[in-house]
């Protein structure tokens, strides 16, 4: 498989890999839930309790990735130098605050 140098990736411990599918597969579960719901024609309160739910599992997702990303990425690239990384967060924080 060739890789173009148009992206950057990131090379993830084993640990934090299983940690981000476990939580992004919660919610993968809990949309698919919330889709059943729909289908079923469950009572409006009781889908958007879920979509709450989901919502949540999907921000401590984030929340996780860029604690890591902080700790990882940003933390090396600030010892060797690479300040624009600086203006890279903080315009990530700024999409995420949107």
């Amino acid at each position: 498989m060739e890789s173009c140098n148009c992206r950057k990736t990131k090379d993830r411990s084993d640990e934090e890999y299983k940690r981000l599918i476990n939580r992004l597969s919660r919610v993968e579960g809990q949309i698919r839930g919330i889709r059943g719901m729909v289908e079923r024609s469950a009572y409006c309160p009781d889908i958007l309790a879920q979509v709450a739910a989901a919502n949540a599992a999907l921000n401590a997702f984030g929340k996780e990735l860029l604690a890591e990303h902080i700790r990882t990425c940003v933390a090396q690239d600030i010892r060797t130098g690479k300040d624009e990384t600086i203006d890279e967060l903080v315009a990530t924080l700024y999409k995420l605050m949107k």
